[in-house]
């Protein structure tokens, strides 16, 4: 018997106050099913030299049986707008995912 799952929409925003309380910033970019939409972390990394790379992150099964986060895409600094055909095309494969945007320092942390 596996245990119960979190609301999404419950942890979305926790993961967002999480950012926010630690000096960063967090919004949706794309509301999914409140109760059971997968979850898509986008994390920003931008230390104010102009330059922000960005990696998505979702939880994937596993062999085991149990989800894990793991890196789906990092943005190339030189083709920006592959990234976000790679989000466009993650909504129409799934309607209820939800797509956060955390930046922050070292967001891994909140994975």
């Amino acid at each position: 018997m596996s245990a119960p799952r979190l609301a999404s929409a419950l942890e979305v925003a926790a993961l967002i106050r999480m950012a926010e309380a630690g000096g960063g910033f967090g919004m949706v970019l794309h509301r999914g099913e409140p109760d059971s939409g997968s979850i898509l972390i986008v994390i920003l990394d931008n230390q104010g030299f102009g330059q922000t790379h960005a990696r998505a992150f979702e939880r994937l099964p596993t062999a085991s049986g149990s989800r894990s986060w793991s890196l789906s895409r990092s943005q190339d600094p030189e083709k920006k707008e592959k990234f976000d055909t790679y989000l466009a095309r993650r909504i129409e494969q799934d309607p209820d995912l939800w797509i956060i945007e955390l930046t922050i320092a070292e967001g891994e942390q909140f994975i």
